[in-house]
């Protein structure tokens, strides 16, 4: 297959969208919209869609959405947004919008998955069985590849509704609508601002409720190597990238829950293991980019 192909790919955040076009792995031009209501910020992707098209038309669509979103392809809302707690979003037609105006192939997935497929393709997961990518930022999400592929069955996994083991003394309610304190109802960005009663950006990196963010984190981590035996865990999203301090923490209380149970697990290797993605920010627009040339089988 001729990777020098014209490509285009959207990645659809909480907070922003991006829309870039390829050639091939080299991103040529790209941009970035709010991510408001569905109407608004799907007609502006797919508008400059358009505009790319137009001049050139490309090959293939790739397109990561957060979710949750419908991947199952014999259903009539396929490649629409679930319930989600986002306001207004619930069942936006996400990918339906983004491709009917043109004719190519297109590929659609959570953006955890797609940052997964990115990293496996590009990153810190070269040469891994397995990867899980989680995203920490306006929501909690996580994406699972075994031998390359998208792990998917009745939906996408759910990770960030799972209900973990709280620290001692942790009496906060959670802030998910669904689940309360669910690990997204607890680490996520919404969760932290009520947990701190501030923006999490303004609150020193001493202040003794991160050494429960640090647990319930570790606890999530700890689940992920336990049901997954995950080669890499990646810890990506705004949270992670601004508090970098609570990685180290996590791995140690990894190590202290799990190393004496695990045989491939220690210090040195969970620094391996439990990690930043290696593309950094750029994990979520190239695992949109990934997926385009994935439905082109490149």
């Amino acid at each position: 297959m001729d990777t020098d192909q014209l490509l285009a790919a959207v990645e659809l955040g909480g907070t922003k969208s991006i829309a870039l076009l390829a050639r091939g792995h080299d991103i040529l031009e790209q941009i970035t919209v709010p991510t408001t209501t569905p109407d608004e910020t799907l007609s502006q992707l797919q508008n400059q869609l358009r505009t790319w098209y137009a001049a050139e038309p490309f090959s293939a669509i790739g397109i990561a959405s957060f979710g949750p979103v419908q991947l199952q392809q014999d259903q009539p809302d396929f490649g629409c947004m679930l319930d989600t707690p986002k306001p207004n979003w619930s069942q936006a037609r996400v990918a339906p919008v983004l491709t009917e105006p043109f004719s190519c192939p297109w590929k659609f997935d959570t953006d955890v998955n797609g940052a997964a497929l990115a990293e496996y393709k590009w990153g810190a997961g070269k040469d891994c069985d397995s990867v899980c990518y989680v995203t920490i930022g306006t929501g909690l999400g996580a994406g699972l590849l075994i031998h390359g592929t998208p792990i998917h069955g009745a939906m996408h996994p759910e990770v960030g509704h799972i209900k973990t083991r709280r620290a001692e003394g942790d009496s906060f309610g959670g802030a998910c609508p669904f689940h309360g304190d669910c690990i997204e109802g607890l680490v996520a960005g919404p969760a932290l601002a009520a947990r701190f009663n501030a923006d999490m950006r303004t609150v020193p990196d001493d202040h003794p409720v991160w050494q429960n963010v640090a647990h319930d984190i570790a606890e999530l981590t700890a689940t992920i190597l336990l049901t997954t035996s995950a080669q890499r865990i990646l810890y990506g999203g705004g949270v992670s990238t601004l508090r970098p301090f609570l990685l180290p923490m996590v791995r140690e209380r990894v190590v202290k829950n799990l190393g004496s149970y695990l045989p491939f697990l220690d210090a040195q290797s969970a620094e391996e293991i439990i990690r930043p993605p290696a593309l950094g920010n750029e994990a979520g627009p190239r695992g949109a980019l990934a997926l385009s040339m994935a439905a082109l089988e490149i």
